[in-house]
């Protein structure tokens, strides 16, 4: 297959992405380091150096050439944000092997966690409170080694890094999916508030820390994941136009709706901090929609799985894994070209999608406040 109109025409995407603004109170991408929180979505090792879990070939195999800790073939969505930025590859927190480099920031997001406090079924156990106890933990053990020594200083942010760097977020999406195996779609509607509690919670945390700028996604559509389609879609009377699962993209929707109700609250509350609202739901359903546009040929079904068409996904076996079913040994492989597929295992996305998600959301065009046309300036684009 010739990929070289597929290429040109993400090339193209790129070229697009041309300018930042440099405002007061809005984002400028002029920040001395990040510090991320999460899941899976912006996980670059977390669980994987917790020993929760083990990631096999073929992730990571498109840039890392081995998995990397991140559930995907290569990049995640916050790699590019880093690179865009002129950063290096933030280092997840509980890494410890190697000399990990926290100069530019660190990684508290864990893959499967929840903005609600973890339960002893929960998945991960590293939830968004937890997540921020943690980065209070790494800032004070940082102040507390500086006073004594400079001698690390080239692998710990300077103390002031705390204040000017940039806060990220992208988490939630484990509460509400994850709730629909137990909860019906009122119940989980019901639960969102209190799950925006939490999160305010935890930003207030940080904002009282000395945190000042804060970049917030909100969660991309829960319903077009072929995890969710195979369990939740069966039913085609369940799915909507694009094929995807509607109460789950109802629950995202409302759930954005009071996500961006709290951003426009905390950028009135405070007035000295740079709050920005990311629209990932509608870059992500842009690009389900008009995916054949972008250059890919697969939106829901995931390449590296097993079962075929449809989705070739089988909750029983993660990327790469092999076991014994029904008699017979299945592995679920990878596919042939990854910059096909949207879906890297039927609940991450691939590289290529995680790379136009980044492009578009680079456009400042899906930010609240939007930082498209404001006072431009040229970014040094990696990737």
């Amino acid at each position: 297959m010739n990929m070289a109109p597929i290429a040109s025409s993400r090339l193209l995407v790129m070229t697009m992405v041309l300018v930042f603004v440099s405002l007061s109170n809005s984002i400028d991408f002029n920040y001395p380091a990040v510090f991320n929180f999460g899941d899976s979505n912006s996980d670059t090792g977390g669980r994987i150096a917790a020993g929760l879990e083990s990631l096999y070939p073929p992730n990571g195999q498109t840039y890392f050439q081995k998995p990397s800790g991140r559930f995907c073939d290569g990049r995640l969505i916050v790699d590019f944000l880093m690179n865009a930025m002129d950063l290096s590859f933030l280092n997840p927190y509980m890494d410890a092997i190697g000399v990990p480099n926290f100069r530019k920031g660190c990684n508290f997001a864990v893959a499967a966690s929840t903005v609600l406090p973890a339960t002893a079924t929960s998945v991960s156990p590293f939830s968004f409170g937890v997540q921020v106890a943690q980065f209070f933990r790494f800032r004070d053990r940082i102040t507390d080694i500086q006073s004594k020594t400079k001698k690390y200083d080239r692998y710990l942010p300077a103390t002031d890094y705390f204040q000017k760097g940039l806060y990220l977020f992208d988490i939630g999406q484990n509460d509400l999916a994850g709730a629909f195996y137990s909860k019906t779609l009122d119940q989980i509607l019901a639960s969102i508030p209190t799950i925006l509690l939490e999160f305010e919670d935890g930003i207030k945390k940080l904002y009282d820390g000395g945190a000042r700028s804060f970049w917030i996604h909100n969660t991309g559509p829960l319903g077009c994941l072929p995890q969710n389609i195979a369990k939740f879609g069966t039913d085609p009377s369940k799915l909507d136009e694009l094929g995807c699962v509607s109460t789950h993209n109802q629950a995202a929707r409302l759930f954005n709706l009071q996500l961006h109700a709290l951003c426009k609250k905390l950028q009135g509350q405070y007035v000295d901090s740079n709050v920005t609202y990311v629209d990932i739901f509608t870059i992500k359903s842009n690009l389900i929609a008009n995916y054949s546009r972008y250059g890919f040929e697969q939106p829901l079904m995931a390449c590296c799985g097993s079962g075929g068409p449809p989705l070739n996904y089988d909750s029983r076996l993660a990327c790469g894994e092999t076991k014994v079913i029904n008699g017979s040994p299945i592995t679920a492989k990878g596919c042939n070209d990854s910059t096909e597929y949207v879906s890297w295992d039927g609940i991450h996305y691939t590289e290529a999608a995680n790379q136009h998600v980044a492009s578009q959301i680079l456009t400042g065009k899906y930010s609240d406040p939007p930082f498209s046309d404001k006072m431009p300036f040229l970014l040094k684009l990696k990737f």
